[in-house]
């Protein structure tokens, strides 16, 4: 049972940061083009701006900081 746990969170974490890096490649789509990029970049760089005005300052800077000592921690647990 603890195989199939580990082995479906690494399946997991790796799902992530492939949508992670696909909004990071659509952004940077945005960036190059801006509004003739098309309707699902164009969307897509909406629902991320709107996210991070909702989003107050205090709290963006920190989870930066709680991911920053995460990724800091993590290879000293292994």
């Amino acid at each position: 049972m603890v195989d199939y746990l580990h082995k479906a969170s690494g399946i997991l974490w790796a799902v992530v940061e492939f949508l992670f890096v696909g909004v990071l490649g659509v952004m940077l789509i945005y960036l190059i083009l801006g509004q003739g990029s098309g309707i699902f970049v164009l969307s897509v760089a909406d629902n991320v701006m709107k996210f991070s005005n909702a989003v107050p300052t205090p709290s963006l800077i920190g989870m930066a900081v709680v991911l920053a000592i995460i990724y800091g921690i993590m290879p000293r647990l292994r």
